[in-house]
């Protein structure tokens, strides 16, 4: 069922190993992404700010996406998921460091020169850009400002991140004790604070979307766009979990446990939330175009044309990016079964998605209006992949490995007494 010990002590070396490059390249990203950060607050120009925003919301959807991963099986019981769920466990107790790195962000909108740097209502003396009020007199602003206020939002932050690391501490321990101990108590008390923690996560990331991502246009709102993170987020992180299983299987200690069974059953799950996904982007922009209310369609205008009325680079981005990268091509490729249980496709694939999940960050997050000598008073910065962003991208992402790889160490490989792990030895499609 699982390796010898040598083959146990080996593995461990090497994760010290691998531990070690992953937190010294982590520490270095970050440290090349604070040097834009402190460019662009020294020089007022955000689209540097950005990037530390845009390398926290990669590995922020990926966390979550196996968070609720690991929730839902914990509830469905999900016999097959067993020897899988070790490595949801070691990701998601990454909270604690993504809230710390999440705490520049803060402290720029309290200390910084422009508040507003990056979130526009956090600055109330700024002038709207393309508009002629000044934020703090804005109608707009003035009906949400009970909940857009940075008090407010401070104590939001710090909720969501302590309710997150708190679950996740939660069902990572109760899973570990029972390596120890073989209690099957374990087992009903993380079926329960699953049971629990999904509705109450669910609201808790609906919050914080709002917060962190659809509150850089605080003018515009949409009932959808949290469910979109959700899918999206679910599709990311089931990549990232196929990658590790895979790499477990070929050089680890998941070698002869991971079968084809269990990729079929990824490959369902892959096509189950691209399709989900498509569903929810489709409706939010279908409903929010045949509604024709300015205050809405703006976004889009936003991300579709240029001041002269030509098609911008996030239309491009969202045609082949998105609609084609991120949809089409992965929905054609699973829909054949030899995409599901062959190894090397699902890794292609799952590296695929990766890509393109960056293109619909990127289109949801970053575009923001800039001055200029136009009809409209302003123009939207251009796609553009930065080395800030690679360097932040790149930076967390480190730190993200790190800590899973540090939490390794804590358990056994996979859980050796949960009542379902025969079932999940020999699952079948």
């Amino acid at each position: 069922m699982m390796d010898n010990k040598d083959t146990f002590t080996m593995n461990r070396k090497v994760v010290s190993k691998y531990k070690n490059w992953a937190l010294i390249i982590g520490l270095l990203g970050l440290i090349v992404a604070a040097c834009g950060l402190l460019l662009g607050v020294f020089h007022d120009d955000s689209r540097p700010v950005f990037s530390w925003l845009i390398g926290f919301s990669v590995w922020f959807s990926i966390t979550i996406g196996m968070f609720f991963s690991l929730m839902m099986w914990h509830v469905f019981d999900a016999g097959w998921s067993v020897i899988i769920r070790r490595q949801l466990e070691h990701a998601v107790g990454v909270f604690p460091w993504l809230g710390l790195i999440f705490l520049p962000l803060l402290l720029i909108a309290w200390f910084g020169k422009n508040p507003g740097i990056v979130w526009d209502w956090m600055n109330l003396n700024l002038t709207a850009v393309g508009g002629h009020e000044v934020i703090g007199h804005d109608p707009v602003y003035l009906h949400k400002a009970a909940y857009l206020n940075l008090p407010f939002f401070t104590v939001r932050v710090i909720f969501y991140f302590l309710i997150y690391w708190f679950w996740t501490y939660k069902l990572r321990t109760n899973s570990y004790r029972m390596d120890v101990d073989s209690s099957l108590s374990h087992v009903r008390v993380n079926r329960a604070y699953a049971a629990i923690g999904l509705p109450v996560m669910a609201l808790v990331t609906t919050f914080a979307v709002f917060d962190f991502f659809m509150s850089l246009s605080y003018e515009w709102f949409s009932t959808m766009y949290a469910v979109w993170f959700f899918a999206t987020s679910m599709r990311a992180g089931h990549a990232v979990t196929v990658l590790i299983c895979c790499y477990l299987a070929t050089w680890g200690y998941l070698r002869g446990v991971l079968t084809r069974a269990h990729l079929y059953l990824f490959g369902c799950i892959f096509l189950a939330f691209t399709v989900f996904w498509a569903y929810i982007t489709f409706c939010q922009y279908f409903l929010i175009y045949n509604a024709n209310i300015p205050e809405e369609t703006f976004w889009f205008n936003m991300r579709e044309l240029n001041a002269d009325g030509s098609k911008s680079s996030w239309w491009w981005l969202s045609l082949f990016g998105i609609v084609l990268g991120y949809f089409l091509i992965p929905f054609i490729l699973l829909l054949f079964y030899k995409t599901k249980v062959i190894m090397k496709r699902m890794v292609l694939l799952s590296i695929w998605i990766l890509i393109f999940f960056l293109c619909d960050m990127y289109f949801n997050i970053l575009p923001y209006k800039v001055e200029a000598d136009n009809i409209l008073g302003y123009t939207i910065i251009p796609f553009t992949i930065s080395i800030w962003d690679v360097a932040a991208i790149v930076g967390v992402g480190g730190i993200w490995i790190w800590s899973f790889l540090n939490s390794m160490h804590k358990a056994e490989p996979i859980p050796i007494h949960d009542p379902r792990i025969e079932e999940s030895l020999h699952a079948h499609e």
